[in-house]
């Protein structure tokens, strides 16, 4: 959930780890800190709080001059937020800082040995027992810090990215990783180290990208070696030609990235069917499911594992699957998955969503289901995360980065690939007529326009944001496919504006949620006309007849929610299958504004990370 950038070269270190401790603040921003290497001495400054309180301490207690250094913004896990347990940790001598994402799991155990062989600790943190078991094994076995970090990290148990030099000899960093991300931007006689690849993007596009169980000694004007961590075995270096350009991971001129995120997904949904939907031949063309068309076919059963905002679009593709490819599908929370002894078989097909393919709860999801023998399928955003390389075959969701914490396009994209699979599937089984599956085709290369249409209705959600931002609770109802909807929804206003938002199936409001209407409580409700319309008209009814305040998600020209409702907002019409990737738009919309009306840190929310990398 850290995010981890390092310098060696002949540029100064300091701006450059500053900047990118910026772009890799939407992984944690509880405290930051940096260590630079000057003078033969480590100089050291850390605080709680975000990169820009650092950059207003550094100065002040730093010289900022050196060519090696590295820097940490951190979402706690050990420790309170506050200025000890900030990283860089130093080891007892003050030879050895490191900084450190990841969860060491047995450090109590490893603390209590090392306290009784003389080690003392300032912080409650894991990261700082990991340093000195590192020092510990360098001065017991005589080892340098290369040989010993491989030493040290076979005696822990958990999950890291690390980064770490020796004072004494200033020339290397010593990195390593096991279940977080970590790229090497390998430059002209420099390198640089980050969590992912944006904080180098301006210097470099070759990078490294360390597996699983893999360390790498960094040193300056020498070519990078890479080995193994448990066997020591050689591991030649991959280089890749990024993608990414710097534009993608600015503003352009939003004031937050959540709303330029949330502008983007006309242009990301295409992206997503771009080359794959292709409606003039009436196919579409995916070559994760085509070359394992059979495994899909046989399937008995399709289980989906995600968390969070990918679980809700795990939840419509639960619809779109089971409606048009007519199998079977469970949904299931990658967090409670592994631990609830799930029964999997070699029939099964388990697809894992997840928008930064780091996800920890999921990437142990999918590692049970392929020792159970099931056909794993990914469907993430970042290429080359450890779900792309874990999986069997999968696909992108091409959305682009996703900064804001509080995920926007990375729903509708995932919604877009999992309604391109399920289409194919069906047409694959028969389960679709022809012109069925053409009109879908047609409906879905037109989303991204009714996307746009949608985005209109800003002005109209930022009037009703304004009437309902000071709300202490908020309800929102959907019915079959909009169900996720509602869900994601309050997901959506709870992660941003920290107001209490429930979603609810529409039918279930009866059955508890309706004793809590009142003149005071807004309930939002979407209600297309499609499906269960009707009966959502007769929810709205119960809900007015109890005084409680209408927001209505309506396709246009709808006349019967009108009459009811306080305030409606309407999205173009489309399939019901489709209907989500419109009706969650104005509800991105109402979340945000409230959420800057409020004066919250809609990009940063607290206690909040991006990229959830332990359990």
């Amino acid at each position: 959930m850290c995010g981890i950038v390092g310098y060696i070269g002949h540029r100064e270190a300091h701006p450059i780890i500053i900047k990118g401790l910026k772009r890799l603040e939407y992984r944690g921003y509880d405290s930051a800190g940096i260590a630079l290497y000057d003078n033969c001495d480590i100089k050291l400054s850390k605080t709680k709080g975000k990169v820009t309180d650092l950059e207003d301490r550094i100065t002040k207690e730093i010289s900022t001059q050196g060519t090696l250094g590295i820097g940490h913004t951190r979402w706690a896990t050990h420790g309170v937020p506050n200025d000890i347990n900030s990283h860089p940790h130093l080891s007892n001598s003050g030879n050895l800082v490191i900084i450190h994402n990841g969860i060491i799991e047995n450090y109590e155990s490893l603390k209590k040995e090392l306290i009784q062989r003389g080690f003392t600790f300032k912080s409650d943190t894991d990261t700082e027992v990991l340093v000195n078991l590192i020092e510990d094994v360098m001065q017991k076995e005589n080892l340098k810090l290369g040989k010993a970090v491989q030493v040290a990290l076979n005696q822990v148990i958990g999950a890291y990215a690390i980064a770490v030099f020796d004072k004494t000899k200033p020339n290397e960093i010593v990195v390593a990783r096991l279940g977080s991300p970590l790229a090497i931007g390998i430059g002209e006689g420099e390198f640089f180290i980050a969590s992912d690849a944006s904080p180098f993007l301006e210097y470099t596009k070759n990078a490294v990208y360390l597996e699983d169980e893999e360390m790498a000694i960094i040193r300056r004007d020498k070519d990078i070696k890479i080995r193994k961590i448990y066997d020591d075995t050689k591991v030649d270096p991959y280089i890749q030609q990024l993608q990414l350009n710097l534009e993608q991971i600015e503003k352009g001129g939003y004031p937050h990235f959540m709303l330029k995120e949330i502008y983007e997904q006309p242009s990301a949904i295409l992206d997503t069917f771009r080359g794959r939907l292709l409606t003039d031949q009436a196919i579409i063309k995916m070559a994760g499911v085509e070359d394992n068309m059979k495994k899909f076919l046989n399937a008995e059963r399709i289980i989906i594992v995600a968390c969070g905002t990918s679980w809700h679009a795990g939840l419509v593709a639960e619809y779109i699957f089971e409606d048009l490819a007519r199998i079977p599908v469970e949904v299931e929370y990658a967090s409670e998955f592994r631990y609830r002894n799930p029964i999997i078989t070699e029939k099964d097909i388990v697809i894992a969503i997840s928008q930064s393919g780091e996800t920890a709860d999921t990437l142990a999801a999918i590692k049970l289901a392929k020792s159970k023998g099931a056909f794993v399928f990914g469907v993430c955003n970042v290429v080359g995360s450890s779900i792309a390389r874990e999986t069997d075959a999968g696909a992108y969701t091409h959305a682009g980065p996703e900064i804001g914490v509080a995920s926007t396009k990375a729903f509708t994209t995932q919604i877009t690939v999992l309604s391109l699979i399920a289409l194919r599937l069906a047409r694959a089984k028969g389960t679709i007529s022809s012109s069925d599956f053409r009109h879908h085709l047609i409906e879905l290369e037109l989303i991204p326009e009714k996307v746009q249409k949608a985005l209109e209705s800003d002005e109209i959600v930022k009037k009703i944001a304004d009437i309902y931002k000071d709300s202490k609770n908020c309800l929102y109802l959907g019915r079959g496919y909009n169900f996720p909807v509602a869900l994601e929804g309050a997901l959506k206003l709870k992660e941003i504006s920290y107001i209490h938002a429930e979603g609810y199936p529409a039918a279930e409001m009866k059955h508890g949620p309706i004793a809590l209407i009142d003149e005071n409580m807004p309930i939002v409700v979407i209600a297309t006309k499609k499906g269960h319309y009707e009966k959502v008209v007769s929810n709205i009814q119960e809900i007015k007849s109890r005084k409680g305040k209408i927001i209505g998600i309506v396709m246009e020209g709808d006349e019967s929610v009108k009459e009811l409702a306080d305030h409606v907002i309407e999205v173009p019409e489309t399939l019901e299958s489709l209907s989500p990737l419109l009706t969650t738009i104005p509800l991105q919309l109402l979340s945000y504004h409230i959420a800057v009306m409020l004066g919250k840190n809609v990009d940063q929310p607290r206690n909040l990370a991006k990229s959830v990398t332990v359990e």
